[in-house]
């Protein structure tokens, strides 16, 4: 391959990034806990609810919240999935019992971090308010959407604590304003994973302060406090129908950008001026359209079905979830196999049915798409399968997640990988995560 070719797949990769991008240090010797900083307001931002938690924190979360305190009580804490990120907050709450704003990404959420609050933390039901979902209802402790907290009129002056669940979210310019409208001295944000495909992490640490405390899932696993688990990667062929049209559909979008790609750097933003040309230049729309054609093609791999059959026969017995990158696929796997199925169009009252089937064992196996990456209660499996997924390493460790949580079976992650294709490359850039270290995959070739 001469330098021209190779240096075309390296801005084929980096544009693979960036259009997953339009979806969407441990601390050896911690400090001691200290006394937080007085500040002349807390009086003012007191809370008024008493606290009671219901549970033993594990020894990596009293670290947690010692290396917060430490800090000023500002930063942010990176725990996998699974890892009791939410006990954290409820244990800063309880440590500072000031007037304290929650933000979460989604609906249900909200009713979550509600329940959390009245069963694990001891807070009376009249303490703890709900911002979103058609109410308004703010209280000592309100739980929030990022959506609801960014309304120009949304009454969050005030704050004491502001805790913010999947922090990464932060930094969108839609909410990045919340921490200043509200005040908060304090500020703690959870996270699997702070870092943004657009960079915008540094700004997550401006607007809440630096990584305060950070643990792996290799590392909690080793100690015990996570399931022991396995990673294999399991590849696949196109068939040869498809492997036609996947070479035919890259090389065309291949061509586009090797005849245009001085155009398409000008701005600095070369695939968001691929876009903006997509407006008005057919040529350009069309490499978009061949570039999405061949990525399909790679994601729903006719092989990947018959994978997926043989990997669910051979876990008979095991609780298993299926996660595929995007909705007909999950139809289809569903269909075929007879699995339930929950999607971004699954009803809500559905949803709920299904998640309590399969937490009840009335349900085994599961497919589902990316409506479970975050923000929603999945009950525990041992078995994870993902079929496709993007190149980011926050939807590798939300799924890796769902099956790591403590029990003592050991926990197995399968990647399907189309063989000769960008979702090699895209399986290997989703573990080059910053403090998640190395990683031992089993690959079947």
């Amino acid at each position: 391959m001469d330098f021209r070719q190779r240096d075309l797949d390296e801005l084929f990769d980096e544009l693979e990034e960036a259009e997953d991008g339009l979806l969407d240090a441990t601390l050896d010797d911690q400090p001691q806990a200290e006394p937080l900083p007085g500040r002349a307001d807390e009086a003012e931002l007191a809370g008024g609810y008493r606290t009671k938690l219901a549970l033993t924190p594990r020894p990596y979360q009293d670290d947690a919240l010692a290396a917060w305190v430490a800090a000023g009580g500002r930063g942010v804490v990176v725990l996998p999935t699974g890892a009791g990120k939410t006990v954290l907050a409820l244990m800063a709450t309880a440590r500072l019992g000031l007037r304290t704003l929650v933000l979460v990404p989604t609906i249900e959420l909200l009713y979550q971090w509600r329940d959390a609050m009245t069963e694990r933390l001891g807070v009376a039901k009249g303490h703890v308010g709900i911002l979103g979902d058609g109410q308004r209802d703010l209280k000592s402790i309100t739980i929030s959407t990022y959506a609801s907290a960014a309304m120009p009129n949304a009454p969050i002056a005030g704050t004491g604590l502001l805790i913010c669940d999947e922090a990464h979210h932060l930094p969108s310019p839609s909410y990045s304003g919340i921490p200043a409208r509200c005040g908060a001295p304090y500020r703690l944000g959870i996270t699997a994973t702070p870092e943004r495909s657009d960079g915008a992490e540094s700004a997550l640490y401006t607007l809440l302060g630096p990584v305060a405390y950070q643990r792996t899932p290799a590392e909690l696993s080793a100690e015990g406090h996570l399931a022991k688990f396995r990673e294999k990667r399991i590849y696949v062929d196109l068939q040869p129908e498809e492997a036609l049209r996947y070479a035919a559909l890259t090389t065309e979008w291949k061509w586009f950008i090797a005849r245009n790609r001085g155009l398409l750097a000008r701005g600095g933003d070369f695939f968001g001026e691929l876009i903006r040309r997509s407006g008005s230049d057919p040529a350009a729309r069309q490499a978009l359209r061949a570039h999405h054609q061949a990525r399909m093609i790679a994601l729903n791999a006719e092989a990947k079905l018959g994978e997926v059959a043989r990997l669910l026969a051979h876990h008979r017995s095991d609780k298993v979830l299926v996660f595929s990158e995007y909705t007909t696929l999950v139809d289809t796997i569903s269909r075929t196999l007879a699995l339930p199925s929950i999607t971004y169009r699954t009803a809500p009252d559905e949803r709920k049915r299904t998640l309590q089937s399969f937490r009840g064992g009335a349900y085994s196996k599961l497919v589902a798409g990316r409506v479970l990456n975050e923000g929603v209660d999945v009950p525990d499996a041992n078995v994870a399968i993902v079929v496709s997924g993007n190149s980011t390493a926050r939807e590798h460790i939300q799924r890796l997640g769902r099956v790591i949580r403590p029990k003592q079976t050991e926990a197995v992650l399968y990647e399907l990988v189309t063989r000769y294709t960008s979702e090699v490359s895209a399986a290997r850039k989703r573990r080059k995560t910053k403090g998640q270290g190395p990683k031992s995959i089993e690959e079947t070739m």
